[in-house]
């Protein structure tokens, strides 16, 4: 008992001393979980719920900084300390600091390797690293990864100590809007609906130990039509007498179950009286995928699954409408851009995380188009258990070509450079890797409003080749071509309908923005913008209330699916449901619900 004792006073101590080393930088508004942040347990809960092993390390917390001129040595001695995972611009990062094209970030820490992890291999994971990340271990190169927005790993077995601590380096690099590469709405000069830059590490960063063969990944497919669910489980090599298995469970109770070898995918028959995941029941099974050579246990991991189908047809009108298990649904949710005051990027606990999943939901929406940002494993984790539908734009970036709006375009399209159009590509196809398994994602959004936009119908068609499962937007608000599965237009800040396409769906991919300024939940006190601007809770609910009727008549004339702008109050914007601190929902939040159900319920017999 006394051990206990003095090991809890030991930990206490530790975290009061961590939270003396750190505090927010800066006097921008927080959130309230900006409160709850422990430097010492820094969002501690495992962050690849889509597969998740047992053991694992959380490298979370305190990390010496440096900010050094690009290309030059590393240095002697650091500036300070930085709380990984916040972005070093942001007020959680303790730092507040800017860096540009001509300078580089450097972190370094010490960590441990468990003994229990004694003969296996171990894997250091990044869940989102902005933008480019040099990564050594005891000054021994382990790897680099380019992308903002997506997770990468190395193994780090053969560069590890054989005792004692092991030094940790990460160098990043990210030009912001001085380079081509994808970057969503961060600019150097913030104005309007352009933001802070977000550089450097910013999402989870962990180790867990594997055996030398294991899973390394898994695709996970449903198909409710023919009542299968196909499990791939990519592994990191590859024998003849590899077996991979997989067991679903509802609950507690087996219900289905499947084998493979020779690096097949597991098909697995469902029950006849399968479960279908939708907004109102938000069904998920629970997987167990194992790696067996002979009668040995190589690897086992956890996972889930749901059996829905994202698809379109033409209703009994000829209209094309939007079906999710071959029923017709009005898709009808927020522009969701996932910024925070405090952490830019990254939420300040999970629960934060979590929350403007559940008051969308609460709010009586269906869908969330995730605007030109890619959010951590977890998200979606959160989106799949509520049972919220996304549209996952891939984020933007280079420059923007001529945009044509309101008519099919007549234009040249822009043409990147080769350098720009492989970083396009590779990253819209690491996303899409990154978060194939997740039954929420309904529909991939290449492009937005023509920024960086550039061979659109080639585009559309790759994402949809590549990924047949799921609905493509091609450029939500233009340029339009006559390619993917919608048509999809923007308008502010009513809903209006000033093209239709009878061989698509067509969608209304943003409208509304209506503004209110709450003194005390401003981001900049003297700068505020909105599309439109009220100065009451009742009179912005009344508008939005307009709004939904103008829409409401639309749907029958072919809107199959909208997005209102938007969850959150976002920098100097004042156009969100709720504050930028998530202090203030600013609507009527029952006659919100009403209004919503009511929409969402348009097309369902």
């Amino acid at each position: 008992m006394r051990k206990i004792l003095l090991l809890s006073s030991f930990l206490a101590m530790f975290a009061t001393g961590s939270r003396a080393q750190w505090k927010p930088a800066g006097d921008k508004i927080k959130t309230e979980w900006a409160l709850q942040i422990n430097p010492a347990n820094v969002l501690p809960e495992y962050p690849r719920p889509i597969m998740e092993r047992k053991d694992w390390k959380n490298l979370n917390g305190l990390w010496s900084y440096a900010i050094i001129d690009k290309g030059g040595r590393m240095p002697a001695a650091f500036d300070g300390e930085i709380l990984v995972p916040f972005a070093v611009e942001s007020s959680l990062s303790g730092v507040g600091k800017r860096i540009d094209e001509n300078r580089e970030l450097v972190y370094q820490r010490s960590f441990s390797i468990p003994s229990g992890w004694k003969g296996r291999r171990v894997l250091l994971h990044f869940g989102a690293v902005d933008w480019k990340a040099d990564v050594w271990v005891n000054d021994i190169k382990v790897g680099s990864h380019t992308g903002g927005f997506t997770p990468f790993s190395f193994d780090i077995t053969a560069a590890l100590s054989a005792k004692g601590d092991n030094r940790l380096l990460v160098k990043v690099w990210d030009p912001t809007d001085n380079g081509p590469q994808p970057r969503g709405k961060q600019v150097n000069n913030p104005h309007g609906i352009w933001y802070t830059p977000v550089s450097g590490i910013w999402q989870t960063v962990w180790m867990e130990p594997v055996a030398e063969k294991h899973i390394a990944n898994l695709r996970i497919t449903p198909d409710i039509d023919r009542g299968l669910l196909t499990v791939k489980a990519e592994l990191s090599m590859n024998t003849s007498s590899d077996m991979v298995e997989v067991s679903v469970y509802d609950g507690n109770r087996l219900v289905a179950a499947g084998k493979s070898i020779h690096t097949e995918a597991v098909e697995v028959a469902m029950p006849d009286d399968v479960k279908l995941w939708n907004p109102d029941s938000p069904f998920l099974y629970t997987l167990k995928v194992t790696l067996k050579n002979g009668d040995k246990v190589v690897d086992e991991v956890s996972s889930y699954a749901a059996m829905r189908k994202y698809s379109t047809r033409r209703d009994a009108d000829g209209i094309v409408r939007l079906e999710l298990n071959n029923e017709p649904l009005f898709q009808f949710g927020p522009l969701d851009q996932g910024w925070w005051p405090d952490g830019l990027y990254t939420a300040p606990t999970d629960e934060a995380l979590l929350y403007d999943i559940r008051k969308t939901k609460d709010f009586g929406f269906n869908m969330i188009r995730k605007h030109i940002k890619v959010e951590p494993a977890r998200w979606y984790t959160h989106c799949d258990r509520l049972g919220i539908i996304v549209w996952q734009d891939m984020p933007s970036g280079d420059r923007n070509p001529q945009w044509q709006n309101r008519s099919y375009f007549d234009g040249t399209e822009l043409k990147r450079t080769a350098q720009s159009e492989a970083c396009y590509r590779k990253e819209w196809k690491e996303i899409m890797d990154y978060l194939y398994s997740y039954p929420c994602i309904g529909t991939w959004v290449p492009f937005n409003e023509a920024w960086g936009q550039f061979k659109t119908a080639e585009i559309a068609q790759w994402t949809k080749q590549y990924d047949p499962t799921r609905l493509v937007n091609p450029a939500s608000g233009g340029n339009y071509y006559a390619c993917g599965d919608m048509l999809d237009l923007h308008n502010y800040p009513h809903p209006e309908m000033y093209l239709y396409d009878a061989g698509r769906a067509t969608v209304l991919g943003e409208y509304g923005g209506i503004g209110l300024v709450l003194k005390d939940h401003l981001w900049e006190p003297n700068r505020n913008w909105g599309y439109i601007q009220f100065n009451s809770s009742k009179e912005v609910t009344d508008e939005y209330a307009k709004y939904a009727d103008m829409l409401y008549q639309l749907i029958d004339r072919g809107f199959s699916a909208a997005v209102y702008t938007q969850t959150t109050d976002v920098e100097i914007e004042v156009n969100g449901l709720m504050t930028y601190d998530r202090k203030v929902i600013k609507l009527d939040e029952k006659r919100l619900k009403e209004i919503n159900a009511r929409i969402c319920g348009t097309l369902k017999k």
